[in-house]
């Protein structure tokens, strides 16, 4: 699978369908240097929504279309998002503020197996936060949801997956953003005693 948003990265995508709800949240600039906001315009939204649909659906010819207020409609659902995953990630466990409530058209499908599908339906960016519900939806019975976060480093923001076993990370690359905000830390700690015996 092609994941153009967090491709950018240089990180592993997500497992299984949540890898669509990641690359949505990385469409959004981070990191440093800053990469281009590829929902920043309708050609930009288009285009890397093509490609997702394309990878993810490749019998079917036609993406979903954006139209009108689309690209803002949904930018603005992908930065909701992604400021609720960055705060469930800072604060204790069952004390960040809820999710915005957005529009949600889906359909039900009965397979020959017995098996209950959930399809996304509308059209525009309804059907494109439709697909990223029902991605969350699976992550959760699957108990992936807990493991996509947000890089606590303020500096970069890049949505990553957790595969350490007690999920226990906080950064998307300790490297790039774990050591030097841990080096700004201790930088400061050892400033403070030295400014605390100037004013004595």
């Amino acid at each position: 699978m092609t994941w153009p948003a967090t491709d950018r990265y240089d990180i592993q995508s997500a497992p299984d369908g949540l890898a669509l709800v990641q690359d949505l949240l990385n469409t959004l600039s981070a990191d440093k240097p800053r990469k281009t906001d590829l929902l920043l315009d309708r050609d930009d939204a288009q285009a890397w929504l093509n490609t997702v649909w394309r990878d993810r659906n490749p019998a079917q010819d036609q993406s979903i279309r954006l139209d009108g207020d689309d690209v803002q409609r949904l930018r603005a659902f992908r930065d909701g998002l992604r400021d609720w995953l960055t705060r469930a990630g800072e604060e204790p466990a069952g004390e960040h503020s809820p999710l915005p409530q957005v529009p949600f058209d889906a359909a039900l499908r009965l397979d020959p197996d017995g098996t209950v599908q959930v399809e996304p339906a509308g059209s525009g960016w309804r059907a494109v936060v439709s697909l990223i519900l029902i991605e969350m939806l699976h992550a959760q019975r699957a108990d992936t949801w807990r493991r996509l976060k947000v890089c606590r480093s303020e500096r970069c923001r890049v949505t990553f997956f957790d595969r350490s076993r007690n999920n226990s990370g906080v950064w998307h690359d300790v490297r790039k953003c774990g050591h030097p905000a841990n080096l700004r830390a201790y930088r400061a700690r050892q400033r403070t005693p030295e400014q605390s015996g100037l004013r004595h």
